[in-house]
């Protein structure tokens, strides 16, 4: 019966842990956003840090600047041409949650 109830348990755990995970479209990523400094990539005008990536970032539509040092969920269309120079992906803002 112990061993039962134990499985059960972490069972529970499990699924619970897998609940809180991060259910993020395919074009969605996290992160905190800040603003572009001196780079020597130059382009785009904010970036995006996530714990594993660096991204950066430009939007038509958006004011990027009202979620600067903000954790944040984007929705975005990579630019195509890029990387270049050695710098990051380079992203187009939709939506920002």
């Amino acid at each position: 019966m112990k061993y039962f109830v134990s499985i059960i348990l972490i069972a529970s755990l499990v699924f619970l842990a897998a609940c809180e995970k991060d259910n993020l479209d395919p074009n969605e990523i996290k992160g905190v956003i800040a603003v572009q400094g001196i780079t020597t990539y130059q382009y785009g005008t904010h970036t995006l840090t996530t714990d594993a990536q660096f991204f950066a970032l430009r939007s038509t539509t958006i004011d990027l600047d009202q979620f600067i040092n903000q954790t944040v969920v984007v929705r975005y269309e990579k630019i195509q041409g890029y990387p270049v120079d050695g710098g990051p992906e380079y992203l187009e803002v939709l939506e920002v949650k």
